[in-house]
Parts: structure tokens; sequence; C-alpha cells
């Protein structure tokens, strides 16, 4: 994906700029002129240095999850007493604390004033509204609830953040004693272990096999150390942009995802849970079922779920119902498909889902405390396990010269 600095007119008159990602310059214009933009100057940004290197790291690019609740709490806030939508963007852009946050906030006002809808004014940051809350937000402009609608997206913004915060809270345990784990037996390896090793040169003692094994496992880490550290990042950016540039690996990876032993299960009960959160705000919102499925399956962050949503969309299209083609990809549990079912006949289908998306959240709460509580003792022995090798291997040679001495 390429960034494009662009200058437009729009449609009434006036003159804006801004920033659009695209793959190339084509799609570029094409995605200003279906905005109904005149395109008077667009330029591609070439990323360099830092700027180059930021688009492969996880983080600096978008704005924090807790931001954009906030601010969408606060504008629904100022919206529902009668404030101006320009007025209560203005309040907000002062308030922000994030300065990337802080530009965007600008940006939307100011094509706002120029009479940009404001769905459409959020449609030129991606990397702070997706699509599911530009849908959203273009669905309270066009029912005149745009209140309505943003304290929906605050308390939807609100849950997924809580279900993330959950998970994190859960993992620090056993990430910190990783971490240790790994720095002890750096440390043994890198600067005790060499120490040891002169004193076995200058005794003469034959070394047992684990000490020989150990000593040359302490010498291959401190030749090769800088590419030890460099080869899981180089494989973590390589892997992000096969992942991003082939589909079909990217399908491979999430079905392989979905069925780790353990792990799998939780990740499809997470993805259930958003799928069903997600579908259920935007029901509820009153975003067209086809719409509502197209942006839902954008933004479930797994591409064998976006694949049975986009094959749901269809069926709807051709007057079939959402439940079959979810139960042909083999994914969704039966009671999920059972309670889909009832809702699309009793009309309820915003209901239940919301009720769905409430089990799973409970779901993955109680396996991510059980995988946590299976984690720790298993980090433990083995961090236990590794160290005491350490130890043993280092004192063999000497038990080994005390018999020897024995004996002599």
């Amino acid at each position: 994906m390429g960034h494009f600095n662009y200058k437009v007119k729009t449609s009434s008159g006036g003159v804006t700029a801004g920033m659009i990602e695209a793959p190339d310059l084509r799609s570029a214009m094409e995605k200003l002129r279906v905005q109904k933009f005149i395109v008077l100057e667009i330029n591609e940004t070439k990323a360099g240095g830092l700027e180059g290197l930021k688009k492969f790291l996880p983080f600096g690019k978008g704005v924090p999850s807790k931001d954009l609740t906030l601010f969408s709490r606060q504008l629904s806030t100022l919206v529902s007493s009668g404030v101006p939508i320009v007025q209560g963007l203005n309040i907000l852009e002062e308030q922000a604390e994030n300065a990337n946050f802080k530009k965007i906030i600008n940006k939307i006002r100011e094509d706002i004033e120029s009479g940009i809808s404001i769905a459409d004014a959020m449609k030129k940051h991606p990397v702070a509204f997706d699509e599911l809350y530009i849908g959203m937000v273009k669905a309270g402009e066009i029912g005149g609830i745009l209140d309505v609608i943003l304290d929906r997206l605050s308390g939807y913004l609100e849950s997924s953040e809580d279900l993330k915060n959950k998970i994190k809270g859960a993992m620090m345990y056993p990430a910190v004693v990783a971490c240790i784990a790994v720095g002890a037996s750096a440390f043994m390896l890198i600067a005790v272990i060499p120490k040891f090793s002169a004193i076995f040169s200058e005794i003469g003692v034959k070394l047992p096999l684990p000490t020989r094994v150990m000593l040359w496992l302490s010498a291959f880490i401190q030749k090769y150390i800088i590419l030890l550290i460099l080869m899981p990042i180089g494989g973590f950016i390589g892997l992000k942009q096969a992942i991003k540039r082939n589909r079909s690996f990217a399908e491979k990876v999430d079905t392989f995802k979905i069925h780790i032993p353990v792990f799998g299960l939780m990740i499809k009960k997470m993805s259930i849970a958003k799928f069903t959160s997600t579908l259920g705000t935007l029901v509820k919102s009153g975003v067209p079922i086809l719409q509502a499925l197209e942006t839902v399956a954008k933004t479930s962050g797994n591409l064998v779920i976006e694949n049975a949503l986009l094959n749901a969309k269809e069926s709807i299209r051709q007057g079939e119902r959402i439940t079959e083609p979810l139960k042909k990809s083999n994914i969704f549990p039966p009671m999920v498909i059972q309670m889909i079912s009832v809702g699309e006949e009793t009309g309820t289908l915003d209901t239940m889902l919301t009720k769905i998306a409430f089990f799973y959240e409970r779901e993955v709460d109680d396996a991510v405390k059980g995988m946590t509580s299976m984690i720790e003792p298993l980090i433990i022995v083995f961090m236990g396990g590794v160290i005491g090798s350490m130890v043993l291997a280092l004192f063999l040679p000497m038990f080994e010269m005390t018999n020897q001495m024995s004996k002599g």
C-alpha cells in the first residue's frame, strides 16, 4: 500500500488537502472520484529512513483504542446536548492528548466545514477509523441519530477494550516469567559458562558430554548473538509482509491459527465474540444487513471467518438465509447457528447476536484464566529444568575430578 498526498475540489466548491492510502496512483484517484472530488493535485509520499521502517513495525501508526473510545463518548455527549458537530470537534481537538489524533480531528473538522459528510471526512483517516466505525457513523447521519450511534459505538469499543485488557492482564505473569527464564539462561551462557570453560582448560579433566554440549552452545551464542537477535525480527517482518501480499498464504495462516491445540479454541471463541458483537451493534443501529455483513467481514481479523461472512452475504443477496453458509463453513458452533436462526425467524437478530457475544466473551475470559493457570507451572518447571541442567553440566567435571583425586 502506498500513501498519496492530494489536493481536491469538493462538491461545494471548497478546496481541501489530505492523505489517502491505496495500492497505486490510479486506485487513489478512483477513491477520491468516488467521493465526488475533483482532483487538483496528487503525489505519492516516498517513505525513507525511519519512516520507511515504521510501516513494518507494529506500533506508532494508529490511534490508541482508549483515545478513540473517549472521543466517541465525548462527541456523543456533545451532539446529544445540542452542540454543533464542528464546535464539538473543535472542543475535542483542544482536549486530545495524542498528537496524531489531534491532527486527524483538525482535518475532519476542516473537511466538514467545507461541506463533506462526517463519514466521508473520517474515511480519509483509516489509521483512526475503521470501516465499522465509518459505516455506523454513516447510518447515524442518514437516520438523524448520530448521538445514539456514537453512544453505541463507544459502548462497543469499551467492551472490546475490556476483553483485550483481560487477555493482556492474564498473560502478563507468564510473559514476565518467560522473559526472566530467557534472560537468566542467556546470562548463564554468555557471562558465567565462559569463565568455567577457562577453568576446565587449566584442570585438563576429560569433560562429560553434557558439559561439552553446554560449552559449545555458549561459544555458539557468543559468536552469533547478533544474528540470533536479528533472525526472529527478520522472520516476523517477512511473515507479516507475506501475509499482507499473499491472500492464499494469509488464509492458510488463519486456518492454522484456529486449529492450534488449546490456543486455537480460544482464538475461535474470540473471533465469534467479535463477529457477533460487531454485527449485533450494526444491525441494532439500522445498518442494512448486506452492508453490515460486508463491514463485519472486513473487520473480523480472520480470513476464514471473513470468507464465511462474505458467502453469507451472497446467500442473502440471492434470497436465502444467513445460517446456511455459516453452517457449511464448519467454523461456527451449532449453538451460534441455532440462535442466529431463531433471531432471523423472530426478527430479533440484533438481540440474539448480543446474547451470543456476551456468552462467548465470558467463555474467552474463562479460557484465558484456565490457560494461564496451566501455562504458569509449565514455565516455572521449564525454567527450573534449564537452569538446573546448566548448573549440573558445570559441576559434573568437578565431581569427576573429586573422584579421581579420591582414587589417587
